[in-house]
């Protein structure tokens, strides 16, 4: 996965990240206990929202390389979907990493990092990120990738999810980045 690229997503984008704003709420149906719609889907108004909203915008991630040179099917993956963000609050006092997603595919190969160093540095300022602590992998990524950033210059804090009793208190990290 050493080709990425991180884009802001155009509509012509979105029936990608619509197929990948799936998978991503399928990985976090296992943190929340939910259950898609009768029609099959799971919520979407923060898709709907990064697409038509002022203040915020879409990114997709894509890859061009799979295993490397060489490699049986290198190649094939050319620009192949990775994963996506949406950010909001660009413009209020805070960035807010609304979702960021990766796919299991292209995920411990440094792809997230990357992809948020380049999406901070596109929007100087302070910035917050949300996660849920029984997410295992997020609490141990987000930690680690805004430390490559900033350092240690980061805070974390716990806030309740509006309108969502059942649910753990979300951990949110805090910083200011450029």
């Amino acid at each position: 996965m050493s080709d990425l690229r991180v884009r802001p997503a155009t509509p012509a984008d979105r029936p990608v990240v619509e197929r990948l704003w799936a998978m991503f709420q399928h990985d976090l149906s296992a943190y929340r206990g939910e259950l898609p719609r009768a029609d099959g889907t799971f919520r979407d108004e923060r898709l709907v929202s990064a697409f038509t909203e002022p203040g915020w915008r879409p990114y997709l991630f894509t890859s061009g390389t799979e295993a490397g040179a060489g490699a049986v099917g290198a190649g094939e993956h050319a620009g192949r979907p990775a994963g996506f963000a949406f950010v909001r609050g660009l413009t209020g006092p805070a960035r807010i990493l609304n979702s960021f997603f990766v796919v299991r595919g292209a995920r411990r190969t440094g792809l997230g990092a990357r992809a948020l160093r380049e999406i901070v540095a596109a929007h100087p300022g302070t910035w917050e990120i949300a996660f849920q602590d029984a997410n295992a992998p997020a609490a141990r990524f987000w930690p680690r990738a805004v430390g490559a950033i900033v350092g240690d210059a980061w805070t974390k804090e716990y806030r309740e999810v509006p309108g969502r009793p059942e649910i753990a208190p979300d951990s949110w990290i805090t910083f200011r980045a450029g």
